[in-house]
């Protein structure tokens, strides 16, 4: 018998015969049996195989390096929220039938979306959602398996199109490979972009709540996966994804099979006109309702997670409050950082400059105070080569048709300006949040987006390399969910800064970065994915996109005010 040779993480070595699964190395590990804090240990989802990405049902057939992943970490709980989202369309066509379309929507509120519709009905009941769970947990007790299987791309359209699954067959029509996965549960057969677990016995922790047109999968905590998120609903954000549904339904494209129908038929124009006529609009009405509201509102906070395009915003703003006949001020909430040495360090002794207490609140509030009450006030500049904050600039008095912008990520956080009266203040959230999705059962992550555009934007004004955003992206996602995302439903407004044609045009910038990945950096295996999922899109020529669009924060060229 041939046997070969495997080096896991934390340096273990074993031998197993050619062709072992990594199911099967695992179970003989039994490592899963350790406790921790008289917890169950999260178990192992997926693995990293000499650098790239394996299910667990892959036999390996060389020597290689071993890396299992669990929730914690982020392909391990994709992978987890992937087979999840399986278990639930299958349960849906068992309870509901297979009249039932079931669209998979965003996440929200530490879950995710889905909605339901038979006919002209809409929405499922208390008892239908009671019924959803208990055949889904009826189906994780049988332990049922999950299998892959490549498919033609014709024979996969036919099958798709014979279900009046649309969506599939024309995001398939674009795709570069002659054969594609498919995966089957039960008599289900469907297409999922990413990895799933082997079996539905993996998937102990979840639960449904019956919301809105559909319901809410909820699911595990990433460091805690035996303990499942309670939902809070956000309601302000759910209606800002119903307007964004609203808008690809005006323009007609809802997946990115119809984006790249937009781009082969020559629409691409329009679409991009539409989509910027609708920004427009939307920043015009929030300006329109603050002056409506003058006599009250003396500044207006904007804050978003990185790269939501806050400072194009803000500008755009400005402009449109201008048009109404105010006079907008700008402040940025990074200048009033501390000295850098008196930063708050973190739980691991790092200066935490993502902190609330990372800002001299004291001086900012007294500042604020003192310019609404008519007094002239030197602002500072932080200085971020010295880490300290200079006063070199001109003094600022606001007049009676004056008004504060200010933009920092705290901005939502009624701390940071607790000393203004909260009816003075307009809280404006930003973010990216997906238009489109790849088709109606997978879901493109808002974050994903985003990451996409600060790799674009810090390789062209911050030399950074793809590797490095990369690599900060987790630390940069848990700053803000401590310090922006439990505060967005604070706002008086929310605007989605995405644009629905953007993943075609950022998809040119991108690539060329990810692909200078090396296989030997811990970054590749998340460039691989991320260059895959931008196969699905066709590309088109950043020349034709305006040079006031948001979009031009990140790829370089705006030329608004």
């Amino acid at each position: 018998m041939s046997m070969i040779h495997i080096i896991l993480e934390d340096g273990q070595e074993v031998s197993v015969p050619k062709g072992t699964t990594l199911e099967q190395i695992l179970e003989d590990l039994s490592s899963q049996e350790t406790k921790v804090d008289n917890e169950p240990k999260s178990p192992a989802l997926l693995a990293v195989v000499n650098g790239k990405l394996r299910e667990l049902w892959a036999p390996l057939n060389a020597d290689a390096n071993v890396r299992f992943l669990t929730l914690e970490h982020q392909d391990g709980y994709r992978t987890y929220i992937r087979t999840l989202n399986f278990l639930f369309l299958y349960s849906a066509e068992e309870v509901l039938g297979k009249e039932a379309e079931v669209r998979i929507k965003q996440a929200i509120s530490g879950g995710t979306y889905c909605e339901i519709s038979r006919g002209e009905r809409t929405g499922v009941t208390e008892e239908e959602t009671q019924a959803l769970l208990e055949a889904m947990r009826r189906h994780v007790a049988e332990d049922l398996p999950i299998r892959k299987k490549p498919y033609p791309i014709d024979e996969a359209m036919d099958l798709f199109e014979a279900r009046g699954m649309w969506d599939r067959s024309q995001v398939f029509k674009y795709r570069r490979f002659s054969t594609i996965n498919l995966y089957s549960l039960g008599g289900m057969i469907d297409y999922f972009y990413g990895y799933m677990l082997p079996s539905t016995g993996m998937l102990k922790y979840f639960d449904l709540t019956q919301y809105r047109e559909g319901v809410i999968i909820q699911l595990p905590e990433r460091k805690w996966p035996h303990k499942v998120r309670p939902f809070v609903p956000s309601e302000k954000l759910f209606d800002v994804f119903r307007r964004s549904t609203e808008w690809s339904e005006i323009m007609g494209v809802e997946t990115i099979g119809a984006l790249n129908d937009s781009i082969a038929d020559g629409s691409i124009h329009e679409l991009i006109e539409i989509s910027e006529a609708l920004h427009a609009g939307h920043i015009a009405a929030i300006a329109r309702e603050i002056f409506a509201r003058r006599d009250q509102i003396r500044m207006v906070l904007i804050a978003g997670p990185s790269s939501s395009g806050k400072t194009t915003f803000a500008k755009k703003l400005s402009i449109q409050l201008r048009a109404e006949g105010l006079r907008p001020r700008m402040i940025s909430v990074d200048d009033y950082f501390v000295n850098r040495e008196n930063t708050p360090l973190d739980e691991n002794g790092e200066k935490d400059y993502e902190s609330l207490y990372a800002i001299d609140i004291e001086a900012f509030n007294s500042d604020l105070k003192a310019l609404m009450a008519g007094e002239t006030v030197t602002l500072p500049r932080y200085n971020f080569v010295t880490g300290l904050r200079e006063y070199h600039e001109k003094p600022m008095q606001m007049g009676p048709d004056d008004i504060l912008v200010i933009e920092g990520i705290h901005c939502l956080n009624e701390a940071l300006t607790a000393q203004i009266t909260r009816s003075e203040k307009y809280k404006i959230y930003i973010s990216a949040l997906t238009l489109i999705n790849v088709d109606d059962h997978n879901r493109i992550p808002t974050t994903d987006g985003r990451l996409l555009r600060r790799m674009v934007r810090d390789h062209q004004y911050r030399g950074a390399s793809a590797a490095r955003t990369i690599s900060m992206w987790p630390q940069v996602r848990a700053g803000e969910e401590r310090n922006i995302f439990p505060f967005q439903e604070e706002a008086d407004v929310m605007f989605n800064s995405a644009h629905i044609y953007e993943l075609a045009v950022i998809k040119q910038y991108a690539e060329p970065l990810l692909f200078s990945i090396r296989r030997d950096e811990p970054e590749y295996a998340e460039a691989r994915r991320l260059i895959k999922f931008l196969d699905y899109c066709l590309g088109v020529s950043s020349e034709i996109v305006p040079s006031t669009s948001i979009i031009r924060e990140f790829i370089g060229g705006y030329n608004g005010e």
